[in-house]
């Protein structure tokens, strides 16, 4: 049933909005026949009424809009897994003042909780790890988070500090060790998740397993003049001289200020083309559409999941460029293994060989995805997923041996 009216919302929505839109053209098109006729001293000729009329209509139509909405956020929901004791949640919770969104599934409610941490910042994944990866589901309750300023949690980007992720992060921990009853949790991380879970690891180690970390960010701006140099050698190894002097206008990195966004998407969207082009590569792109289409998401939430990627992230990125796990994060106290598709070209895998070269850990692990990019778990999902069960194992019983 659930399914049913999200999708006659969604069509309901496209709908109205093509209604308002031709409205709207209406109302202009008149207004401006009647400001023609009221410049030309032509009042007589004014149909008020008329437009009156369509500006009635459109009242109408936004309401009706407005009512839509609201009811699909209401009924927005995770789809159900069958079982006496599974779980699938999709909730709202609340982190030192920040409200925000999880998804809480497995098909074993007692089972060890792996948090899933997206990349972004801004980024939402709650439908892509669902689909990508449902065999987690089996091992572990796997938790989704809407990281503040991402779709559900886009109402709680307001002055957001990278610090404020890392707090909220280790409050929904504890949340989630609270509610099952679990002494730590497992944590992987997706880019910049990658760094968020490293943070959240090295201020709170008690509280977690290990981290399995992949599309590895070491060091922020480093990562970035990589990337613009990579891009600017592809443009003029392929000769796209459009491509080049748009590179070449936007200069190097760091970048400040209101479009840090769209200068990054210049060089980091002209490198996922050349791995969605790679043959070397499985199943390369996201499901960008699938995703935002899921029941998951009200129709606010996904307005509010491309915001988030704009928004958040302009905000929040710039923030990073000062940050170098490699001299402030260069021993944790937890298990970690790196999960690194060969061909990435998002998050230089130089820079994160060099990391893991000189980490200290009670245990680490380097494993190259070789038919891999930026999302080894998209890329290779199956090999994925074999790997964070195998460290599950290993991880567990590494902490009996502790006590």
């Amino acid at each position: 049933m659930n399914t049913f009216i999200h999708t006659t919302l969604n069509v309901v929505f496209a709908i109205l909005i093509i209604l308002i839109l031709g409205s709207l053209v209406i109302v202009i098109i008149k207004s401006l026949i009647i400001l023609g006729q009221f410049l030309l001293n032509k009042k007589n000729q004014i149909n008020g009424s008329g437009l009156f009329k369509t500006f009635i209509k459109m009242i109408v139509f936004m309401v009706l809009i407005l009512c839509v909405v609201g009811v699909s956020q209401w009924s927005a929901f995770t789809p159900k897994i069958e079982g006496e004791n599974s779980i699938s949640e999709l909730r709202e919770v609340e982190f030192n003042g920040r409200k925000q969104w999880v998804s809480i599934r497995g098909e074993n409610k007692d089972a060890p909780i792996l948090l899933f941490l997206a990349g972004g910042p801004g980024g939402s994944q709650l439908a892509a790890v669902r689909y990508e990866m449902p065999e987690l589901e089996k091992e572990f309750v796997v938790v989704g988070w809407d990281q503040p300023g991402s779709a559900k949690s886009y109402g709680s980007r307001k002055d957001l500090k990278p610090s404020d992720y890392v707090e909220d992060g280790i409050a929904l921990t504890d949340y989630l060790r609270n509610r099952f009853n679990q002494e730590k949790i497992y944590i992987v991380g997706e880019s910049w998740g990658s760094y968020l879970g490293i943070m959240m690891a090295d201020n709170e180690p008690q509280k977690f397993y290990g981290i399995i970390n992949t599309g590895q960010m070491v060091n922020f701006l480093e990562t970035e003049v990589i990337d613009y140099t990579k891009a600017l050698e592809l443009s003029l190894e392929k000769g796209d001289t459009d491509k080049m002097v748009r590179l070449i206008k936007i200069g190097k990195p760091p970048y400040y200020g209101v479009d840090v966004t769209w200068r990054s998407a210049e060089y980091l969207n002209y490198l996922t083309e050349e791995m969605n082009q790679n043959p070397e590569i499985n199943n390369p792109g996201y499901e960008t559409i699938r995703d935002i289409l899921s029941p998951e998401y009200g129709i606010l939430d996904k307005f509010n999941y491309l915001l988030g990627i704009l928004n958040t992230f302009n905000d929040v990125y710039q923030q990073l460029y000062e940050v170098d796990i490699r001299e402030t994060q260069s021993k944790l106290e937890v298990p970690i293994k790196f999960l690194i598709g060969r061909h990435d070209l998002n998050a230089p895998t130089s820079l994160a060989k060099a990391y893991f070269d000189l980490l200290e850990a009670p245990l680490k692990e380097f494993i190259w995805f070789e038919h891999s990019g930026h999302s080894p778990w998209i890329n290779e999902s199956a090999a994925f997923v074999d790997e964070v069960i195998k460290s599950k194992e290993a991880w567990h019983d590494l902490n009996s041996l502790s006590q």
